[in-house]
């Protein structure tokens, strides 16, 4: 499968996951890229620097860029600490919006989904599925969802600023940011060992975390910018309550 096709496989329910899912490609592929070894104190180590680095999601306004192969991309920005934040995403020339004000979730896509319109809905958070996970509560109000990259790190090690290393990406999961699924015949052995590399900004916060297509898998990144810049959401006009067809297609399981 070439890398356009797996990407294309892409459901419009996985899109409205607030984040970007591909599944694992076989065929004409890169080269397995060399990964690098540290020991589990090392490793250890360098987590805890990566999660120190994500600590500003907590504590002021940021941006996220998500894209995998080029093809499917979301731009959010959020001030979790005021309770601001929008998402836009986009994949083959669609494109989903999200925009939360307090407790309040709007969205409007130009999908044709079963049951649903193309203006601006007033979501029920109380009915919104688990992965979906549009939230400004601690753990669940990261776009880039960072932590279950951090999470799925094998081996790790830095060097200054630089962080290299493997991530097992069957362990990735689902929510917000980077997402995969496994193929047909599952996931090649390779991913469970795949390297990344990540970068931490003079203030120690994390800025990117970038995984090369290797081991059957397309490239993905996550990039963190704007930090403390104002996010200006604006309650947008003709909202109408969100039908009841929509929230079973919400979320990458829908």
């Amino acid at each position: 499968m070439t890398r356009r096709a797996a990407v294309a496989a892409i459901s419009a329910a996985t899109l409205l996951g607030l984040g970007c899912s591909a599944g694992a490609r076989t065929g004409n592929e890169p080269a397995s890229v060399p990964t690098v070894s540290a020991d589990a104190a090392t490793t250890a180590k360098t987590i805890e620097l990566l999660k120190a680095g994500t600590e500003f999601i907590d504590q002021t306004s940021f941006r996220v860029d998500v894209d995998i192969a080029s093809q499917v991309t979301t731009l959010s920005h959020a001030d979790n600490v005021n309770k601001r934040a929008d998402a836009t995403i986009s994949a083959f020339g669609r494109v989903i919006e999200i925009r939360m004000i307090d407790n309040e979730v709007y969205m409007k896509t130009d999908l044709d989904l079963p049951g649903v319109g193309h203006e601006w809905m007033n979501l029920d958070p109380a009915r919104v599925p688990s992965d979906f996970a549009v939230s400004f509560a601690p753990g669940k109000n990261d776009p880039g969802g960072s932590a279950r990259l951090i999470n799925a790190i094998v081996t790790a090690r830095a060097d200054g600023s630089q962080i290299t290393g493997t991530v097992d990406l069957t362990r990735v999961g689902a929510g917000n940011g980077i997402n995969f699924r496994p193929g047909p015949s599952g996931f090649p052995d390779g991913a469970r060992s795949n390297a990344f590399r990540a970068t931490l900004d003079a203030d120690g916060r994390l800025v990117s975390f970038m995984i090369p297509a290797a081991n059957g898998m397309p490239n993905a990144s996550l990039r963190y910018s704007d930090f403390g810049a104002g996010v200006d959401v604006v309650r947008p006009q003709g909202v109408v309550a969100a039908p009841d067809a929509l929230y079973p297609q919400l979320g990458l399981n829908g």
